[in-house]
């Protein structure tokens, strides 16, 4: 079941859907989408519909800069609003959970994602990066990992073996400069939509479930230092 969420109480405004497990966990979940869609697209939806019938709160989300037009690509520009963007919905989620929450997106969104945790590594429990968009199409040189290093939040990446954004090969050996807990699946056959014949079959079920145990593994420690 998900209904309509939005608060128009700060800037930037937050827009989407809300997912409401059956049987609540006490986790949520903040996913949104990649340059050129939505939060009404497909992934984010299958997406957000196995996190909640695993019992999580899933807010599916638009960037700011999808709430200002509704089509074409965000402006470097807007980068930093789009975090902030992501940060208030986070916030927002917190006030319904009171476990653990977590942060990500499909490629513009989950790169956004791992910049914000970068900037504040206090943000969320663990990060989902579906679709991490390495480098441009075709310019393998143009690396977006300067933040990397910077990482303090586990990070769960899932790439596609025919995604033009980044090889396998490129996105493990990206992976070596996050210093704290990440883990790479691979979805064999698909490409950057991480669709198979324009299905994801059960990839989505597949993806929460071992996203959980990743996270409960990774988190653990942390929680247990700051008591």
């Amino acid at each position: 079941m998900f209904e309509p969420f939005s608060d128009v109480t700060a800037e930037p405004h937050i827009r989407g859907f809300l997912h409401t497990p059956a049987k609540p966990n006490g986790s949520g979940v903040v996913l949104t989408h990649g340059a050129g869609a939505n939060c009404q697209s497909k992934l984010l939806i299958e997406m957000s519909e196995a996190f909640a019938a695993a019992g999580f709160f899933a807010l599916r989300m638009d960037l700011p800069f999808r709430i200002e037009r509704p089509h074409g690509p965000p402006s470097p520009g807007g980068a930093a609003r789009d975090r902030e963007g992501l940060r208030r919905a986070v916030a927002l989620l917190k006030e319904k959970v009171r476990g653990p929450i977590f942060l990500g997106g499909h490629s513009y969104g989950g790169r956004q994602s791992t910049m914000l945790a970068a900037e504040d590594s206090e943000t969320v429990d663990a990060l989902l990066l579906l679709s991490y968009p390495l480098h441009p199409p075709r310019k393998p040189e143009q690396l977006r990992t300067s933040h990397f290093p910077k990482l303090k939040t586990p990070a769960f990446f899932v790439s596609g073996a025919r995604d033009p954004f980044g090889t396998i090969e490129e996105i493990q050996s990206a992976l070596t400069l996050i210093p704290t807990a990440h883990v790479l699946h691979e979805v064999e056959g698909a490409g950057h939509d991480l669709a198979i014949k324009k299905s994801f079959g059960d990839l989505p079920e597949r993806i929460v479930s071992e996203f959980q145990v990743f996270a409960e593994k990774s988190t653990k420690p942390a929680k247990s230092a700051k008591r």
